[in-house]
């Protein structure tokens, strides 16, 4: 079950007025600059603001005024749904806008909708304005202002007690937000290089806890471990394993074994494309995926004969992490349903849309031509 389902983001760049319901695979297509990385972005804003880095984030983003919607938009809304099994969704909104060199929060909630056709208004948990946040106090059942010393440039979510349930749970669920650009595979990353064993969940942005994650996958989720070589064996006929060399104490390298060579290749000799795949099926079997994984370009130096695997690996991984991903392979959108897809176009005066693309009236073409072709005939939009 999907637990993001649905963002609104008003005035962000050319996302104006964009409206998204969000699904367990997401894959944005579309030409450059519609927006796809944009939404993207606006993911890592989220979950930077509910850890208490929204201030951090916005610097590194360029600041709040580059980022509002050119000659459109005085301020930055931004509203997220967030699924509560059996009951209505928990709903956050932030509105940002600029404030001299630096920034104001506008206004903040969370709220939860009551129980549908009781005609009650939504229930608080956050409701803070400017300088005037609130809190609900359980034992008060009100809400009231918060007795700790409160900055004022992080979000109220980010500074919710621990024993509040829903508002902690929404924060924890999207600061863990992660956001993987493609791997950096110079001949000196660190994913081509030993590594320090440690304990790992996860594959790391750059690849730098490869080697320990499989290693540790290999001795306590031989499952998880084996479904990554199976996919290996499918990928790359002559692959035969992996294995795992000391190279110093508490030092790991990782090595390949093709039947074709007599001798294990160590990571620096693998091809981009055979260490982005590596990478990649690590990633989408790891047991530390959290609530929403984003990929930039997964598709990156990968031969097109393996798209069908990686999008089997990216569709099974969604039942455990919701998938959002930016693309711009044809080949990759072949082996997707229309389900699946999300059309990013901009219209006459230059804003971005999003669509989904079974919501296109695809039947009939469908029939005749796959996914990719029906795009690149332009009969879906989304292209230059």
């Amino acid at each position: 079950m999907s637990k993001f389902k649905r963002v609104r983001i008003k005035g962000f760049r050319r996302l104006h007025e964009v409206d998204l319901e969000l699904r367990p695979l997401t894959v944005m297509i579309g030409a450059n600059g519609v927006g796809k990385t944009s939404i993207l972005d606006v993911f890592s804003l989220l979950s930077a603001s509910a850890g208490a880095k929204l201030n951090e984030k916005l610097n590194e983003l360029g600041g709040i005024g580059s980022l509002l919607t050119y000659g459109r938009a005085n301020s930055l809304s931004l509203s997220l749904d967030m699924g509560v099994p059996g009951y209505e969704p928990l709903v956050y909104e932030l509105n940002i806008a600029p404030k001299g060199p630096s920034y104001s929060i506008l206004s903040e909630t969370l709220s939860h909708a009551r129980a549908k056709g009781r005609g009650l208004p939504p229930f608080y948990h956050i409701s803070s304005s400017y300088d005037d946040i609130r809190y609900y106090e359980v034992d008060e059942k009100k809400l009231l202002r918060p007795t700790w010393e409160h900055n004022l440039l992080e979000t109220s979510l980010s500074q919710v007690p621990k024993m509040f349930k829903e508002p902690e749970e929404l924060r924890r669920t999207l600061s863990s937000t992660t956001f993987y650009h493609v791997l950096n595979v110079d001949p000196r990353a660190p994913v081509r290089l030993p590594q320090q064993m440690r304990p790992a969940e996860l594959p790391g942005k750059d690849g730098e806890d490869l080697v320990p994650l499989l290693y540790y996958m290999r001795e306590s989720n031989s499952e998880r471990f084996e479904t990554v070589e199976d996919t290996l064996h499918s990928a790359f006929p002559g692959f035969e394993g992996l294995n795992f060399p000391p190279v110093a104490a508490g030092v790991l390298a990782m090595t390949w074994k093709d039947k074709n060579f007599a001798k294990p290749m160590y990571m620096n000799q693998l091809s981009e494309g055979m260490l982005r795949f590596l990478w990649l099926a690590a990633l989408l079997q790891s047991p530390g995926l959290t609530a929403l994984t984003m990929i930039d370009e997964p598709e990156v130096s990968l031969h097109p004969e393996l798209l069908s695997l990686l999008a089997d690996l990216l569709r099974e991984a969604s039942t455990r992490t919701d998938i959002l991903i930016a693309t711009h392979s044809d080949r990759l959108v072949r082996f997707l349903k229309p389900d699946e897809v999300v059309v990013m176009d901009i219209n006459q005066e230059g804003l971005a849309s999003a669509v989904w693309a079974n919501a296109l009236d695809l039947e009939e073409w469908l029939k005749e031509y796959s996914l990719d072709e029906i795009w690149r005939k332009g009969r879906i939009g989304g292209r230059s």
